[in-house]
């Protein structure tokens, strides 16, 4: 396998939970893998794959400190993750809009149906 083909993307990146809670965790602050580790059930070696993963999609980056690696969140590649999404929202609003519209009638339709109601019982 080529190291070109051995790369993620942003999308195979996040996909995972884990790799999810820990780009959460790196926005928060620098941490080492022992620091990042402690906050899952899994062990270290399942971490640094995850770390592995998020690296080549350069989401994150480790950096040599003394004898630990210091790994940080690098958001950049995250707008085309925008992007994509960004698309989409078109398709979310109309869908909220077309509830809105739905309720706003039907609310007004019951009331039309309640005060009919009032108004044959005088």
């Amino acid at each position: 396998m080529t190291s070109s083909a051995e790369k993620y993307d942003v999308f195979q990146a996040i996909a995972d939970p884990t790799r999810r809670e820990v780009l959460r965790l790196l926005s928060e602050k620098e941490l080492p893998i022992s620091k990042i580790t402690s906050h899952f059930p899994i062990s270290r070696t399942a971490i640094a794959k995850h770390l592995h993963i998020l690296s080549e999609a350069r989401l994150v980056n480790g950096e040599k400190v003394g004898r630990e690696k210091i790994y940080r969140l690098q958001p950049e590649p995250l707008v085309e993750l925008k992007k994509w999404l960004s698309f989409y929202e078109q398709f979310w609003n109309n869908k909220l809009s077309m509830l809105k519209h739905v309720v706003e009638n039907n609310g007004e339709n019951k009331l039309q149906v309640i005060k009919t109601e009032f108004d044959h019982e005088k």
